[in-house]
Parts: structure tokens; sequence; C-alpha cells
């Protein structure tokens, strides 16, 4: 498939830049029975059945992006993506990183520098901590949240691009669908009979690299952390409808119904796919030619087109601070027929 078919034209007006006020504010867009709809998360709820699965990937985002200055006085930016052999070896986008040499120190105080390393191409580094004390109270005290590159207003809560659920920080960036989530809503879904489970998948590399094959086949995935709890996976097969929240929670399901419950996935979910576990998916709309459209398509088939053409005609708020829609995966046999 070419990279083109996964293309569209996304106004930058219809991008989010701030997240709104209250969370399940955000709208809604739901296509369940072939019927599209339009509400808001606060009505998510009332969507769910007796014998319904929510599952949210409930990893944390570091703050990990330390903007920092060269000794020509140009400025650098490093973004640590995932720890490696120890905790002060960590792999990091960095930049400028053709102009950095190998071995450039960067000192942000006493208790806390990068060494920039090895070059692994495309702006991939190897780089070395060296801290005194722990390292997440020294994120917070020097790094800043990992805000997309399309977003330019500063946040100024940095609790709003964590989930309320959110545990262990590791992720380069928030599970971006579970932003709409409230404990109040959780509870309101398990009251309607939904049962909620979280899985871990630690977001990396892909988030922030857009597909550049032109055959999306060519593309290769960054492989990334999963984990999916036993007992999960059993609810799921019990479940009457699994209802996954973010195409990373998709990607750790789906890739645990291949067998394995944790380690790294590296899976690329692109048509034609065989979709074992997920029936519906909540997800936020997403950028064009990305690897998240590319599982959509997966997901709906070319349905995905006339959706994201009705949202973009009704105003809603694209990206990761923007609004979500709830849609049911299509048989395969669906995918390549006109919608409409």
């Amino acid at each position: 498939m070419d990279i083109n078919d996964f293309d569209y034209d996304l106004p930058n007006a219809s991008i989010a830049q701030e997240p709104l006020p209250v969370r399940t504010d955000s709208r809604l867009l739901t296509d369940i029975e072939s019927q599209i709809k339009h509400s808001t998360m606060n009505d998510f709820p009332e969507m769910l059945k007796q014998g319904d699965l929510i599952v949210l990937n409930n990893t944390r985002v570091l703050p990990a992006r330390f903007h920092t200055k060269k000794t020509t006085g140009g400025k650098a930016e490093i973004l640590l993506l995932e720890q490696t052999e120890s905790e002060i070896y960590w792999d990091a986008l960095v930049k400028p990183s053709r102009k950095i040499a190998t071995g450039t120190f960067f000192k942000f105080g006493e208790d806390f520098g990068i060494e920039v390393l090895d070059d692994q191409g495309g702006g991939l580094r190897k780089v070395r901590l060296e801290v005194k004390g722990e390292l997440i109270p020294l994120f917070e005290k020097y790094g800043e949240m990992p805000l997309p590159p399309y977003i330019n207003k500063k946040l100024d809560n940095n609790d709003r691009y964590q989930t309320v659920y959110s545990q262990r920080s590791k992720s380069a960036a928030a599970p971006t669908a579970g932003l709409h989530m409230t404990k109040e809503l959780l509870e309101r879904c398990v009251a309607k009979g939904a049962k909620v489970e979280f899985v871990e998948l630690v977001v990396g590399l892909d988030t922030f690299r857009p597909v550049s094959s032109q055959r999306i086949e060519d593309h290769q995935m960054h492989s990334e952390f999963f984990e999916v709890p036993k007992h999960v996976l059993e609810e799921c097969s019990k479940a009457k409808r699994v209802i996954a929240v973010g195409t990373t929670t998709v990607r750790a399901l789906e890739t645990a119904a291949l067998g394995r419950l944790k380690g790294r996935t590296d899976i690329f979910i692109k048509r034609p796919f065989d979709f074992k576990i997920v029936d519906l998916l909540l997800t936020n709309f997403h950028l064009p030619k990305s690897t998240l459209l590319i599982m959509l398509d997966a997901f709906l088939g070319k349905r995905w087109k006339l959706l994201y053409e009705e949202a973009l005609l009704e105003n809603y708020r694209f990206l990761s601070f923007g609004d979500a829609m709830l849609v049911k995966r299509q048989p395969l046999e669906r995918h390549d027929k006109s919608e409409s």
C-alpha cells in the first residue's frame, strides 16, 4: 500500500494546542452501527453494555525533554526515550545530532548531566546520565514534558499530559485516548456493568517518527516494551465486547493474542489484519501518514476517511489534546467496499 493512501488535509486550526479544562468535555464521534453520532465523553458510560471490558494503557510519561546549549551557543535538545542496559544509559533523540560530537557533555546542575555517545542514525543517540540522587525527581527538576512537535503552546499543568490512572514513569509520550478519562467516569462505566483492566505499553520512538517509506510495507516499527497480565487476557476471552482505549492498548492486546504476554513488540498493524481481541476502539484523531492512522484503516477499512471528513466538517479538535472517536471493528471482507 502507498503511504499517500493515508493522507488527508489537516488544517492547523483543527490541531488542539491545549487540553480542555474538563477532561470529559471532549467531543465523541461514534460509529458503532454504521451510523455516525455526535456526543461527548461524558456520555461514554451510557454506550456500554453488561459484560463489556474496557482496557487501558497505564504507562506514565517521563518529563524527559531537556533543552540546553552547545559551547558555540547554539540550541540543543535531548529527548530521553528508553533506558538500555542500566539506569544511566538511554536511547535518546538529539537535535541537532550531526553537530554534536560523541563525548559532548551537557551539565544541567551539580546533580545532573548528560553525555552524548554513539550515533545510531536518524537523530538517535546513545547517552549516559550523570546523576546524584533519585532519577525521577531530577527529571522533574530539569526536564520538560515531551509534548508532540505540533503543539507550540507550553503546558500549564503537567498532569494534563498524564492519564489519571498512570503508574510507572517510562513513556516518551502519553497514551492520549486515556486523557479523556476521569476516575468518576470509570466508576460510572463499572456501574453500567463493564469491567476495567489495565495493560502497559511504553510509548516510544514511533510516536515521534513519521512513516518515511513510500510503501508502508517497507516501514520498520521501533520495538516497545509491553506487558499484558494473564488475568487480563482471560477477561478478554470472557467479555461480550473488548473496548481498547487507545492504539497502544490495541498493540499490547493483539501482541498478547499471538502468544506473548510480556517483552518487546514491534507489531505493525496494517490491512489486512486479523484482530483477535479488540472489538471497539476509543481513540483520538491522528496525524496524516502515521502508523496510528494505518492501524485505524486496518480496523475500519476505508470508512475512516468518511469519519475524518465528518469530524473536520463538525470542527472536532484533532491530535493529542483533541477529541475522540469510538468505532466498531469492521470485518475484513467489508474493508475495500465503498462506505457511505
